[in-house]
């Protein structure tokens, strides 16, 4: 009886720890590239009608980004609030899909050859 416990209990913890993997890991950040672009411009407004009959609103950017090397690429990406002008972006970019994911980050986070290229 005490085999099953220890079963039972192994089974729980497990879930619960792939639970909390789930819950907190960002699968569209792990092993893509990252660029970093600043914000220059508002985004192009795009409004669609849902299936509910709210409108929904998605800005479009495409701006020129910088790799860790100071490697320069142009990206389209989009959000769904107008973004804050002169704010530094880190993107997340995976081969030919484009940008999956990005995190607003400080000028003094950027890697050096970024940042001479941001300047």
């Amino acid at each position: 009886m005490k085999k099953v416990y220890i079963g039972v209990g192994a089974v729980f913890i497990l879930f619960v720890g792939a639970l909390v993997v789930l819950m907190t890991v960002d699968f569209n950040r792990i092993n893509k590239d990252t660029y970093y672009v600043q914000v220059t411009t508002d985004g192009e407004l795009e409004e669609y009608k849902l299936n509910t009959g709210k409108i929904a609103e998605t800005y479009w950017y495409e701006l020129p980004s910088y790799d860790e090397s100071g490697k320069e690429r142009t990206l389209k990406f989009s959000a769904t609030k107008n973004l804050r002008k002169d704010a530094y972006l880190k993107l997340y970019v995976k081969g030919g899909k484009g940008v999956s994911s990005y995190d607003e980050v400080q000028f003094d986070e950027i890697p050096t050859k970024a940042q001479e290229k941001l300047k």
